[in-house]
């Protein structure tokens, strides 16, 4: 019998814990001594000026970038020492839309879709085929879609494609990087309905890193504002508007802040939700 430790998947406490970060590219330090936790079952808004860092942090998270110093645990495993196995564990639980995308240009949309399940599952081909198809449908693409690929889709059509790629293993945390850059304002609105809907649908975790003003006011349980090299402040978004840093003050109170303020969000469709939810609990 095996006395190797299990290293278990912490499945209740925050899904990311960051503590004392220190980011640096040679003489240039990025982050220093950042702190930020992320609570289970929110919508967190990363914002922050440019080169701040917001990047930087989402890829040191997901461990494509070493940290210079402190610890960055997800669910409750600390990345730096996570061994092969753990590793594989944590990756079936998060799914990452990248801002451009990042579909294999080669693969159909179907195909894109479905990689994860190949790699990640034991699951036959028909099966696989039907999920792709299920993730593609809950990522609001329409019919035929799974056989295009991705020089034939337009901007809101690669994201949302790239969306169902991040769902195709049922993660617990979602990870979304300007997921309404280059979008039209109709097209940014209707993504961010999808993302409202989906993370109270399927109970998601997610960690958007946007400077969509929209976005933020629409969509997000709380805020965590980059500047000084650190979280300088994380709350909801209301909230965040009387806080007394002279860039969250710039950014919030500035002529897009003020009519993304003002401007009445009305909260996503309730209905489809438990359709949602039943149906991406599926592989």
């Amino acid at each position: 019998m095996s006395t190797e430790p299990e290293d278990p998947i912490d499945e209740s406490g925050p899904p990311i814990v960051v503590r004392g970060l220190v980011s640096r590219f040679g003489d240039h330090v990025v982050h220093d001594g950042l702190d930020l936790t992320i609570p289970r079952s929110q919508v967190v808004g990363v914002v922050g000026g440019s080169g701040s860092g917001k990047s930087v942090l989402l890829n040191t998270i997901i461990g494509l970038r070493a940290p210079q110093g402190g610890s960055v645990k997800v669910f409750g495993q600390d990345i730096r020492y996570a061994r092969r196995r753990v590793w594989t564990a944590i990756e079936r639980r998060w799914g990452v839309l990248f801002q451009q995308g990042a579909l294999w240009s080669n693969l159909t949309v179907k195909e894109n879709v479905a990689a994860p399940m190949t790699e990640h599952t034991r699951m036959g081909r028909n099966e696989i085929d039907a999920l792709a198809d299920l993730k593609i449908a809950l990522a609001g693409l329409p019919t035929g879609a799974g056989a295009l690929k991705p020089s034939e889709l337009s901007g809101g059509m690669i994201k949302r494609a790239s969306l169902a790629r991040a769902l195709a293993l049922d993660p617990e945390l979602l990870f979304l990087d300007e997921p309404t850059s280059g979008l039209d304002p109709i097209s940014a609105a209707a993504f961010d309905k999808l993302i409202g809907e989906l993370s109270r649908g399927l109970r998601l975790t997610v960690f958007m890193i946007t400077h969509d003003l929209d976005s933020l006011y629409a969509i997000t349980d709380q805020v965590a504002v980059i500047a000084d090299k650190k979280v300088v402040a994380m709350a909801p978004v209301r909230e965040l508007e009387n806080v007394d840093h002279p860039w969250i003050q710039e950014y919030f109170h500035g002529p897009r802040g003020r009519a993304a303020s003002r401007e009445p969000v009305s909260p996503a469709p309730q209905s489809g939700a438990r359709d949602l939810e039943a149906a991406g609990r599926t592989s």
